[in-house]
């Protein structure tokens, strides 16, 4: 177990059986939240569950309503909780409901996918799609317990394992050469899904997130480096309806990133070299997207992060060393489509 702070709350880590969770709060009123995969995961002995469809496109008001209305039912007080036990999509749903019910009720997460154990479980925020647009109502409400049970990951397919390498090759890229060294030197190992491998890659993709949100909870400053990759990769996301993962995405999106910073001259191209070199042996496609770039460019307009109506990315000069600019939109657009991330 380990311990990191956020806005005021302290969110334990535990690498154990959602079944513990339950021995832990047996005093208090426990709502489970899953999906048609995940039902099985869920702690013996919650007092209610709701199931809600799996996918993306069931990350929307409908679920959450459904999750509300289930605490009511079960007459959830502000001291019971809400435990979600699923990926991305059960972890944002799961929070955002807890987040508003009685203005904020407990509770815990259960990452069931690599994606959602280093990046969506942990850092405050939730939220769900609206009117085609990734994440646009949210919250930021923190866990109090993010539960680990690694058994879990037996379970996906190499495509669902492999969209949380992308976001483990984002948080190396942003803070830490050691976790960058370890993807390039044990591919085999993340890939063979090692038990103590996998281990010290979530744990440290959580600290290195950790360290940037405690800086900045609300996304003012340095937290906004976490988006590298996301403004390109949420546009690809949803202009492609979301047949593409959101680790296939941001991986994507991180090529464009460096494509931008070269053409820009900011980033350093030994440090792209090697960075599109590790995404690719991770089997991510850098090429130009198969999807109308006018689509991909009709979506980085409406991202929710741009600001003062300017088009803002990330973009690194070397590992470690971030920033985010303004960028025009023609140079958005040449980069959209561009063949080589190199050139």
């Amino acid at each position: 177990m380990f311990e990191l702070h956020l806005g005021g709350v302290t969110t334990q880590f535990r690498f154990e059986a959602c079944d513990l969770i339950r021995s832990r709060h047996n005093h208090c009123l426990i709502l489970g939240v899953c999906d048609e995969n995940t039902q099985g995961y869920l702690p013996n002995g919650v007092d209610s569950e709701v199931a809600i469809a799996s996918g993306e496109s069931h990350k929307d008001w409908h679920s959450v309503e459904r999750i509300l209305a289930s605490a009511l039912k079960l007459g959830l007080a502000r001291d019971d909780m809400i435990v979600g036990v699923g990926g991305g999509v059960v972890c944002d749903l799961a929070a955002f409901a807890a987040s508003v019910y009685n203005r904020g009720c407990r509770l815990i997460l259960g990452p069931t996918t690599l994606l959602a154990m280093i990046d969506a479980s942990f850092g405050g925020k939730t939220g769900f799609d609206f009117g085609g647009v990734k994440n646009l109502i949210g919250t930021f409400y923190a866990a109090e317990e993010v539960v680990i049970d690694l058994s879990s990951l037996a379970t996906l397919s190499a495509r669902e394992y492999r969209s949380g390498i992308a976001e483990a090759i984002k948080h190396a890229m942003l803070d830490d050469d050691e976790l960058f060294s370890l993807l390039d030197a044990r591919h085999d190992a993340v890939m063979s899904r090692d038990t103590g491998c996998v281990t010290q890659l979530i744990e440290s993709s959580i600290r290195v997130k950790g360290n940037i949100v405690e800086a900045d909870l609300r996304e003012s400053g340095v937290r906004r480096h976490l988006n590298l990759g996301h403004t390109f990769g949420h546009a690809l996301e949803s202009a492609s309806g979301f047949s593409v993962t959101h680790g296939e995405a941001v991986a994507w999106g991180i090529g464009r990133s460096l494509s931008l910073g070269l053409r820009l001259g900011i980033t350093d191209p030994v440090f792209a070299l090697k960075s599109v070199r590790l995404l690719e042996r991770y089997g991510f496609s850098l090429a130009a997207a198969d999807v109308d770039p006018e689509l991909i460019l009709r979506d980085i307009r409406r991202d929710k992060k741009r600001g003062s109506g300017e088009l803002n990315f990330v973009v690194q000069k070397h590992l470690g060393e971030t920033l985010v600019l303004a960028v025009d939109e023609p140079t958005i657009a040449e980069i959209i489509v561009a063949d080589s991330i190199l050139e």
